[in-house]
């Protein structure tokens, strides 16, 4: 593990004169932070774990090696259902108007990565006009132009079909079928299948299969064996859920978290 300076372990107090103060954490198992707003920017790295983000009307889900962008004074949620380890940054919104503004998963790619390392191995009094300040130049730069990654999900806005997204990515593989969950709305199959997608853009199926994608995501970074997440998630065999993986993602299950 890489140095890591006292000063980046201890939570920020919101004062700060520096462009940026890093954080690293670790989160247990099963938890999250309700809804809350800062009032800078957050990139929240994952080194380790998984972490979902419920912001804008959606869920973004970040592996190892990607990390979710927040912009400030967004209103969001976290949840992490395996121990996790973030490195964050908070940014002071002017300190770089080419930042992106809406919250979206990024790649961190290998620079951005060293770059992180090095940034949390200082103290966070750091010189603005020094070689220190240079770096957090050349890490802004990185955030700025980093690819934006299609790990996130639509949530419905009306608060009775919320719950059926929400229960859908908790649970994808257990979701009751589209007559319990009617019923249950007190509507027909046809007026929840047409309302879901108008409030979504997704129908409800697609919505449950990207939905078993990000679930799968949050497995494989508890380094869950790809037979135990196929049964997890309701596949028949395994090679069918390496084929579904491989379709959104464009690698296998394997391969996923090792890719730059």
């Amino acid at each position: 593990m890489s140095h890591i300076h006292p000063d980046v372990l201890i939570p920020p107090d919101g004062e700060s004169a520096r462009r940026v103060v890093a954080y690293v954490l670790d989160l247990k198992r099963g938890g999250g932070r309700p809804l809350h707003k800062h009032d800078r920017a957050q990139l929240l790295a994952v080194t380790s774990g998984s972490i979902a983000v419920v912001a804008e009307g959606a869920t973004f889900v970040a592996p190892p090696e990607r990390g979710v962008w927040v912009p400030a004074h967004t209103l969001h949620e976290t949840r992490h259902l395996a121990s996790t380890r973030l490195r964050t940054l908070y940014i002071e919104a002017s300190a770089y108007p080419e930042l992106p503004d809406r919250t979206t998963v990024v790649q961190i790619n290998p620079l951005m990565r060293e770059l992180l390392s090095a940034i949390v191995a200082r103290p966070r009094d750091y010189a603005e006009a020094g070689p220190d300040g240079r770096l957090i130049d050349v890490m802004l730069d990185q955030i700025a132009a980093s690819r934006a990654l299609p790990l996130n999900l639509p949530i419905p806005t009306s608060a009775s079909l919320r719950g059926v997204a929400m229960e859908i990515l908790e649970r994808p593989a257990e979701t009751p079928d589209i007559h319990e969950l009617s019923g249950s709305l007190h509507m027909s199959t046809r007026t929840l299948q047409r309302q879901f997608k108008t409030e979504t853009g997704l129908s409800l199926r697609s919505f449950r299969r990207q939905a078993k994608l990000l679930k799968a995501l949050e497995l494989l970074s508890a380094r869950t064996p790809v037979s135990r997440i196929s049964d997890q998630l309701g596949f028949g065999e395994p090679s069918a859920f390496i084929s579904m993986f491989r379709a959104a993602y464009g690698v296998t299950p394997g391969r996923y978290l090792s890719r730059d």
